[in-house]
């Protein structure tokens, strides 16, 4: 009975280690954008543990604990995620972002995600717009927006962003090895225990920490892949819905493009509202007014001869 005791309480206090351990929460690492389509990062995900310190006391010891410190590297390279936008103009953007789709495999990308659809000009004239996003290796992020630019008939905007995201990729690599550490651990406990709770208890253990591994190993393969594979996203305008104004011969430009262009606007829109009083407005407070006239006349002569007769 007291060597069933002394046994329960050794594998009681080696899991209150353990659970000890396993109490100190990291920092979550942050996500890049949303963005972006084609990579998950689970945000919401349950936080990695630290326990790396039972494992390295207990099961390897101090001494090969130092060596696997010494044996990692002491700088790591910077991982900096790269992405684009761009709108430009082409005659036809169907073919346009078929040209971009093959232009992204030859490269060693692919397409995330495209959108053909029909936009109306301020002429009421129907023309075809294209979106679309696709990855290329973020060493040939420059020489696709060149492609790009020359593939089309005019750029309207253009602009790159970068995210260092070494330090949150550094901390998810040291949680990792903490935690495959503490499975490491945790494998050689269950395997000497004899009692069958202290096997349960190490299995459960060891099934929440494998998760989280899982969980890390999902989140630093995000990093890797959006690092080296930038994302562009492609605004394609069809050139008819980018012709400018010509009054008598002129075509204005910039500036007094957009004024001109305003004022038609309004222009347009004071001869619209005459043309809704004329044919809304107007029928419909005669067909409701004019009997109101008639009935207010007739109570008015009423009264009046009302008056008349006293």
């Amino acid at each position: 009975m007291k060597k069933t005791m002394n046994r329960k309480f050794a594998a009681l206090l080696v899991f209150s280690l353990l659970l000890s351990a396993c109490g100190r929460i990291g920092d979550g690492a942050t996500s890049s954008s949303k963005g972006n389509d084609d990579f998950y990062y689970d945000e919401s995900a349950p936080e990695a543990v630290f326990v790396g310190e039972v494992a390295s006391d207990s099961a390897f010891g101090a001494e090969e604990s130092e060596a696997r410190l010494a044996s990692e590297p002491q700088s790591t390279e910077r991982l900096v995620i790269k992405n684009a936008n761009i709108s430009v103009v082409v005659d036809d953007p169907a073919e346009a972002m078929e040209d971009l789709t093959q232009l992204a495999d030859e490269m060693g990308g692919f397409v995330v995600n495209s959108n053909l659809y029909q936009t109306t000009t301020a002429g009421g004239l129907e023309v075809p717009s294209a979106s679309i996003t696709i990855r290329v290796p973020s060493e040939r992020l420059q020489s696709a927006l060149d492609a790009i630019e020359g593939q089309s008939v005019r750029v309207v905007s253009q602009s790159q962003s970068g995210q260092d995201v070494t330090s949150q990729y550094t901390d998810l690599q040291s949680r990792l090895r903490n935690l495959e550490d503490a499975e490491e651990l945790l494998r050689t406990i269950m395997d000497a225990a004899k009692d069958t709770e202290d096997v349960l208890n190490a299995f459960y253990q060891l099934n929440s920490i494998t998760e989280q591994i899982e969980v890390l190993k999902g989140q630093i393969q995000y990093f890797e892949e959006s690092a080296a594979l930038s994302a562009i996203s492609v605004q394609l305008i069809a050139s008819a819905a980018d012709q400018p104004i010509t009054i008598g011969g002129w075509e204005p430009v910039g500036i007094a493009k957009d004024a001109v262009q305003a004022l038609v606007n309004a222009l347009q829109g004071l001869v619209n509202a005459v043309i809704w009083i004329a044919l809304y407005a107007l029928p419909v407070a005669l067909v409701i007014g004019l009997p109101l006239w008639f009935i207010v006349r007739a109570i008015r002569r009423r009264w009046a001869a009302r008056k008349t007769s006293k």
